[in-house]
């Protein structure tokens, strides 16, 4: 029986060509020891790259050289640098500090019973006042030194309370009460406050 034209043999297709054909730069390239030393290309450090504009070295040799110029120069009478140079204002800032904090501490210690000891409250806000030690700070004013460190309640009982060893004694606070001694400070500072003229005079 003959075979169906359909299983007729079909031409064979050739097989495809699987070398891989590399670049010719590729296929041209030299290994890197044949390369001499001298046609090499220098090696170029990453932390050039790192580093601030070029105008940066420049600021900073600047600064530094007008550094070193004042440095040279004698410091002016009250400035920081005076200070730091010259040890005995130094040690006198250092022991104003140090008293100032003492006596924070101790106001602290008598918050607690500030009824009973208004009189010494009084007394030891008084002597940072007399003595300036909020300067040590760099606060202006006593009263600017009182709004932001003293915790007392309020400022204006602070101020109050640095007044009774001015006018009254330790006895006589002691048997008054606080009560009674900032009320008479306040009666004391209406019978100061000059009379307003009756108006249509």
């Amino acid at each position: 029986m003959a075979k169906s034209s359909s299983h007729a043999k079909r031409p064979s297709i050739a097989a495809p060509n699987r070398r891989s054909v590399l670049p010719p730069a590729v296929s041209r390239r030299v290994p890197a020891a044949a390369v001499p030393l001298e046609s090499a290309p220098p090696a170029v450090s990453r932390r050039k790259f790192r580093g601030a504009a070029p105008w940066a070295a420049r600021h900073a040799q600047k600064h530094a050289d007008e550094v070193a110029q004042r440095n040279q120069e004698p410091p002016r009478p009250g400035s920081a640098r005076a200070t730091l140079r010259t040890p005995e204002q130094a040690e006198n800032i250092k022991a104003r500090v140090g008293a100032l904090h003492e006596h924070l501490n101790q106001l602290r210690a008598l918050k607690k019973r500030l009824p009973e000891q208004c009189y010494a409250a009084g007394q030891i806000l008084k002597a940072i006042r007399e003595q300036r030690l909020f300067e040590a700070k760099g606060y202006a004013s006593f009263e600017a030194f009182v709004e932001r460190e003293i915790d007392l309640g309020s400022k204006l009982l602070a101020l109050r309370l640095t007044r009774i060893p001015e006018i009254f004694t330790e006895a006589a606070a002691k048997e008054l009460g606080m009560d009674a001694l900032l009320g008479a400070i306040d009666t004391l500072d209406r019978l100061a406050k000059p009379k307003a003229p009756p108006k249509g005079k």
